[in-house]
């Protein structure tokens, strides 16, 4: 076999060595020489990509202020200016948790196709914009609950080929497609959809299979012919480990194209050392030829689990506050310098002597270019390398760019270095990425100056009266379910936010029942109140002071968030709750109304000051309690199932903070 899977893995070492000073020398003047030769062979490069999904990674950014929503934007997806992107995959939602919160279903009946929810439509024909070239990939985490015969049925064909329409109302191409997220396959299924695609006029879509961990599915692939001839890329989930990649001889014997379909889970400030390994691991140890980071964006609130995950962080929309990272231009060392359908050069790609891999690309047509990416995770000092063209390669200088993986200094991050004549030599120091490279880059190089983070402002309120009907309000952000605004009921006027699942979805994730999170988690002493109506039956929560995401919670192992919860149920019972960091339960009080509660509007009210937390229903006072758990966290609402009960007039105001140890019993 080729070089790049012939070395030994084990001379490896661990990917996060500390990193040089700058100015160190390598103490061997031996200089590894690596030739890229003008015909030189290997797998066609696919790209490298972003999700959009898992459940709402993007939810925060759609509610930016301009200029800040554009500049993250052409970070992720502008050409030659930040990551780059060259694929983006979108969650196709089904109301349901996926990870990090609930996307819209574009389909919540049968024959009943709303191409407009959700916000994954608005960040693709951003995307499409910056880049026309970019490459879109859609893929199911869950699905409808009005599916006959469940996931891998006719009716979910049905659903992804209206889906597809969507995107063509949109003016959209969707080049990739896959199955169930991270839940298995069924090979039978695949060969329908595949016949289905066809059949309705979306041939060209590619099929992939299966977005789950392992290789076993190329095995399966290879095992029975009307798959294989299904599918037309091979696409597992995170084959890394921090310093090697895992490869399968039936994968490669495919001759489709091998993709980490779902690969980084880095954060942005601190996962720049572990993506960089990935990257020219996955090429060199694997035949990987396509790589898709989880997620393109850290756009969530921070009260939900894998916070920092992504390419740059956009969730503080109030304030337009925005962060980047090296992560983010780790990406750009390889994207802003190749484009999908050049050819790795497997004579130009391997392991360093010292530690570290690189991988050189190369262009196709009539004006030759490559790039060689240098990555030292691996390596404990400094070491030189020179890189010479052959053929009809160009032999012009070469620009180089080099990240700092473990600075926290911006200076350090895509920095342009002097151009190097071909076969010169070049010091690499450990810690680092380093881009050699014919093409021209690097036009965006952090000139943005973003707004300064700062605490949500109170008062804060919302009627809902202002949004159009069926719409997302802002800062609302679904973790089950679908809260849109809808004409008010039980003899309400005006607009209200209105819970639209009744039926039970498919699920990927253990979030019981729908639920929806707004404000900011660093607010401390306020008072949270709404009006609810339940709808005939159920129980409504307001929720305060919510400080993190909880999974495995109960019997029943599912997933809740920490704070503070007022309850009332239709009957006109109600309970003051507190969700305890080591997953228990405690009643701070309860009691009853003077009568059933459905169908009727109630005002619901939380007031937190110091540790004094208070309860409200309809202006009375129903309890008073000292509890010190938590002394700040963000609001959320509640039902308990799957209700078209609704909210009204939700408002936030800062209270007065007493002493600590000031309230009573």
């Amino acid at each position: 076999m080729r070089r790049v899977r012939g070395a030994v893995c084990a001379l490896i070492v661990c990917c996060l060595a500390l990193v040089a000073p700058a100015g160190a020398q390598a103490t061997d003047t031996a200089t590894q020489r690596i030739t890229v030769d003008g015909a030189g062979t290997g797998r066609t490069f696919d790209g490298i990509g972003a999700i959009s999904g898992g459940g709402g990674t993007s939810r925060l950014l759609v509610d930016y202020p301009e200029p800040q929503r554009n500049q993250i934007l052409d970070y992720l997806f502008k050409p030659g200016y930040g990551a780059s992107l060259q694929i983006l995959k979108v969650e196709i939602g089904a109301d349901t948790n996926s990870s990090n919160g609930a996307e819209a279903s574009h389909m919540r009946a049968r024959g009943q196709v709303d191409c407009n929810r959700g916000y994954e439509w608005w960040l693709m024909n951003e995307a499409h914009k910056r880049n026309p070239q970019i490459q879109f990939y859609g893929l199911e985490w869950g699905a409808p609950g009005w599916f006959d015969g469940g996931f891998w049925s006719a009716d979910n064909i049905d659903y992804l080929t209206k889906w597809l329409g969507c995107a063509r109302q949109h003016h959209l191409d969707i080049d990739y497609l896959g199955g169930w997220n991270e839940k298995g396959w069924d090979a039978a299924w695949y060969v329908d959809l595949k016949a289905a695609l066809v059949e309705r006029g979306y041939g060209d879509v590619k099929v992939v299979a299966a977005d789950s961990a392992g290789w076993d599915v190329a095995t399966d692939m290879k095992n029975d012919p009307a798959f294989d001839a299904a599918t037309d890329v091979v696409g597992i989930h995170y084959p890394c480990s921090a310093i090697h990649c895992s490869s399968s001889a039936d994968a490669l014997s495919l001759d489709k194209p091998l993709f980490a379909s779902e690969s980084g889970w880095n954060n942005y400030l601190t996962g720049a050392s572990r993506l960089a390994a990935e990257m020219n691991h996955e090429y060199v140890d694997s035949g990987i030829t396509g790589f898709i980071n989880w997620p393109a964006a850290y756009a969530w609130y921070p009260t939900v689990q894998m916070a920092g995950s992504g390419l740059l962080q956009s969730n503080e929309p109030w304030g337009g506050h925005y962060d980047l990272g090296p992560t983010l231009w780790t990406i750009a060392q390889t994207a802003q310098f190749t484009h999908p359908g050049w050819r790795y050069v497997d004579s130009a790609s391997g392991y360093l002597d010292g530690g570290g891999t690189y991988v050189t690309l190369r262009s196709p047509g009539k004006r030759p270019a490559y790039t060689t990416v240098f990555e030292t995770t691996g390596a404990t000092a400094p070491q030189n390398v020179s890189v010479t063209p052959t053929g009809r390669l160009p032999r012009t200088a070469l620009h180089r760019w080099s990240t700092t993986l473990e600075s926290t200094d911006p200076g350090d991050w895509f920095v342009r270095g002097a151009d190097v004549a071909p076969g010169k030599r070049v010091t690499l120091q450990p810690g680092t990425i380093t881009t050699l490279t014919t093409m021209p880059g690097g036009k965006g190089r952090a000139v943005e100056k973003a707004p300064r983070a700062k605490t949500m402002a109170l008062p804060y309120r919302d009627t809902f009266d202002t949004y159009r009907t069926a719409a997302t309000p802002r800062y609302v952000s679904d973790m089950e379910g679908a809260f849109q605004v809808a004409p008010c009921a039980a003899g309400r006027s005006g607009k209200c936010l209105r819970q639209a699942i009744t039926t039970q979805p498919t699920k990927w994730s253990r979030v019981a029942s729908p639920l929806t999170l707004t404000g900011d988690s660093r607010w401390t002493d306020y008072t949270v109140s709404t009006r609810t109506s339940i709808d005939r039956s159920g129980t409504a929560t307001l929720m305060g002071r919510v400080v993190n995401q909880l999974n495995n919670v109960g019997s029943a192992r599912v997933n809740v968030w920490q704070g503070y919860s007022l309850d009332l149920a239709d009957s006109g019972t109600w309970s003051l709750k507190v969700l305890a960091p080591d997953k228990s339960t405690k009643v701070l009080a309860t009691g009853s109304l003077p009568g059933p509660a459905a169908n009727h509007w109630h005002r619901l009210s939380l007031g937190f000051s110091g540790d004094t937390i208070t309860a409200t229903i309809d202006k009375a006072q129903v309890a008073r309690v000292t509890d010190s758990t938590y002394d700040h966290g963000q609001v959320g609402l509640a039902l308990d199932s799957y209700t078209t009960s609704q909210f009204d007039d939700l408002a936030v105001e800062r209270a007065t903070a007493r002493p600590h140890g000031s309230g009573t019993p």
